[in-house]
């Protein structure tokens, strides 16, 4: 199963876009049961850091939601990606007025 980009909760937000929401909401609840199923005893988290946390959503969001600082790593790529399309507007300038902290290794 595809979590990331999956077909059936695009298909699902299309339909909230479009206004259907009883319709999205069915085809919403067709992605969680398939995830509960698929994922009850394997591994769904896509973060590589070594954490305590792994795969405890739950307790992982809760935790940033309390400190405020950053965000889960496994939510990076999608926030990059979008502003990545903002950044575009201006050229990716903003990267030369961006100083990554010390824990962050660049290319």
């Amino acid at each position: 199963m595809i979590i990331d980009g999956n077909p059936i909760e695009k298909a699902a937000m299309e339909q909230f876009h479009n206004g259907n929401r009883e319709k999205g909401l069915r085809i919403q609840e067709e992605f969680a049961s398939a995830f509960r199923i698929e994922y009850q005893n394997k591994d769904h988290c896509p973060c590589l850091k070594v954490c305590r946390y792994h795969g405890n959503c739950k307790e992982c969001v809760a935790i940033h939601r309390a400190h405020q600082e950053h965000v889960p790593n496994c939510m990076r790529p999608i926030l990059n990606q979008k502003i990545c399309l903002l950044s575009e507007l201006t050229e990716h300038t903003i990267t030369n007025e961006i100083t990554p902290p010390k824990e962050i290794l660049r290319k």
